[in-house]
């Protein structure tokens, strides 16, 4: 399984925002996460916490980019978390081989075309709006039938825009527009998603949604070990990969799921 590791080069990540937000810290950091086992790193400049406010391409190029170039140049593999072409494009230009986009393509359907230019892979995340309002329209009757069904309209545009199926990684978007109870019902119909036939990365890491398994008030260090039992539950469910900030849980989880399955 991937383990694809944060690289928030932000002030205000829900999780982890200013950190890691000069180049220097944050490339100090790709490193540690590709030392204790990540095999992708997704390098973001912007949040997209709820209620968060977008930034513009400019502030997130400024922001992101050089972290970006460095530890591409280390020859890691990396990923852009981003949803505008223009970011998507220079950071594809600076070294980075996926492009994670939450919006699907909605958001800027010219990324479509920039991916495609470039024969990049490309994360379809389900998305119904932006970040400020985006629990406005959390309302589903299936959600697993639901979100199978606006992420296929999006490969469907993926596919005209000249991205190749076999580039096309599909993410469910828990956390967006889902309230906590709809995360956790997303996760148990995830086979309504990976029924698609595309590559599937969950990203649950450090999400409000957990406490409702461990109880209000959970710290920081019991959602990574949440975020690593549903490492273990995803790709019991066929997910390609996961998307974590803490990589030594997961890896280490998976390794136990490895043991117990008769695994190397």
């Amino acid at each position: 399984m991937e383990i694809m590791g944060v690289v928030n080069v932000t002030p205000d990540s829900f999780s982890d925002g200013g950190e890691f937000f000069t180049a220097e810290t944050a490339v100090a950091h790709g490193h540690d996460l590709v030392g204790l086992g990540a095999t992708i790193l997704d390098v973001g400049g912007e949040s997209t916490r709820p209620g968060s406010e977008p930034v513009g391409a400019e502030e997130e190029i400024r922001r992101a980019l050089p972290a970006l170039a460095q530890l591409a140049e280390s020859g890691y593999r990396i990923s852009v978390d981003t949803y505008r072409a223009a970011v998507a494009d220079r950071a594809i230009a600076a070294g980075a081989a996926i492009v994670n986009d939450v919006s699907g393509g909605l958001a800027d359907p010219d990324i479509l075309r920039v991916a495609a230019a470039a024969d990049a892979e490309f994360i379809i995340g389900h998305w119904r709006g932006p970040s400020s309002d985006m629990y406005a329209r959390a309302s589903y009757d299936r959600i697993g039938a639901e979100v199978a069904a606006e992420l296929a309209r999006r490969v469907d545009a993926a596919l005209r825009a000249g991205i190749d199926a076999a580039r096309i990684i599909l993410d469910p978007g828990i956390g967006f527009a889902k309230s906590g109870e709809q995360n956790w019902a997303m996760l148990r119909e995830l086979d309504a998603v990976t029924a698609l036939g595309f590559r599937v990365l969950i990203g649950t890491s450090r999400k409000r949604f957990l406490d409702r398994a461990l109880g209000d008030g959970a710290t920081r260090d019991r959602r990574d070990l949440a975020t690593a039992v549903t490492s273990v539950l995803a790709r019991q469910a066929g997910a390609w990969g996961v998307r974590v900030h803490d990589v030594t849980a997961t890896r280490d989880a998976l390794a136990v799921l490895d043991a117990w399955e008769g695994e190397k």
